[in-house]
């Protein structure tokens, strides 16, 4: 499974937003870090805002802040507000020959560990992980 560009950006974003609880983090700053546009970003923060994920405050000062419980946001969580899952994990009925169906079969496979995993993984786990990951260096 591949995550699309927007998915990946939401991901960046709320595990920026939740390592500062309560703090208002600017959208450009989290743009910088990763690349994009803060306009490209913008969109992407709205569908986490309209999901109730981060809220946005206006003005001098502004910025998103992390609103979720990070100990219960699961990375699917994220991942289902950005992208349609629906058709992931199902084998491939289209295949034709007993190598192509088999190998479907696995992909499905591949494809329902994937979700499963993404599924328990919370945003404070990934945290910890993305601390450790920093400790290393």
């Amino acid at each position: 499974m591949r995550l699309q560009k927007n998915t990946q950006l939401a991901l960046y974003s709320v595990l920026e937003f939740a390592a500062r609880p309560g703090a208002l983090v600017p959208a450009a700053e989290v743009a910088d870090k990763y690349g994009e546009s803060a306009h490209h970003l913008a969109k992407v923060l709205s569908k986490l805002a309209r999901a109730g994920i981060v809220e946005s405050v206006r003005g001098v000062g502004g910025g998103y802040r992390f609103v979720g419980n990070a100990r219960r946001l699961t990375l699917l969580d994220v991942i289902r507000i950005m992208e349609d899952l629906e058709g992931h994990g199902e084998v491939d009925s289209t295949a034709t020959t007993p190598a192509g169906r088999a190998l479907a079969q696995v992909l499905a496979e591949i494809d329902q560990t994937t979700l499963a995993t993404f599924g328990s993984i919370t945003v404070a786990t990934m945290l910890k992980m993305v601390d450790r990951a920093g400790a290393v260096r």
